[in-house]
C-alpha cells in the first residue's frame, strides 16, 4: 500500500477489536521483528487470527529492517485506529 493510500485509508478507520487495540499498542510500544510477532501473537484458534487481521486491515505492514530482520510497523491507518480507540467516545467527552 502507498504512503499516499495509508492516509486515505486512515480517515476511514472503523473502531478496531479490544484485542487488536492490545496489539497495536504492543507493537508500536517498541520496535518489534517479524519473529517477535509470530512468538508473541500466534494462535492455533482459526478465529483468532489478530496478526493476519492487522495487515489484511492494513494496519500494520513488514519492513526491512537492519540486520536483514523484518521489522513490523503501524501504518497511518493502524496509528489512526490505535489513538481513535485511545480517545473517549464524544458522549463520553461531554460529560
Amino acid at each position: 500500500m502507498t504512503q499516499r493510500r495509508e492516509k486515505e485509508a486512515a480517515t476511514m478507520v472503523e473502531t478496531p477489536s479490544l484485542i487488536m487495540i492490545q496489539f497495536l499498542q504492543w507493537v508500536d510500544e517498541r520496535p518489534r521483528s517479524r519473529e517477535d510477532v509470530m512468538e508473541a501473537w500466534r494462535s492455533s484458534c482459526p478465529r483468532f487470527p489478530v496478526w493476519e487481521d492487522a495487515r489484511a486491515e492494513g494496519l500494520v505492514r513488514q519492513c526491512g529492517g537492519e540486520r536483514r530482520e523484518h521489522r513490523v510497523e503501524l501504518t497511518d491507518r493502524g496509528r489512526a485506529a490505535l489513538h481513535g480507540a485511545e480517545r473517549p467516545p464524544p458522549a463520553a467527552r461531554q460529560r
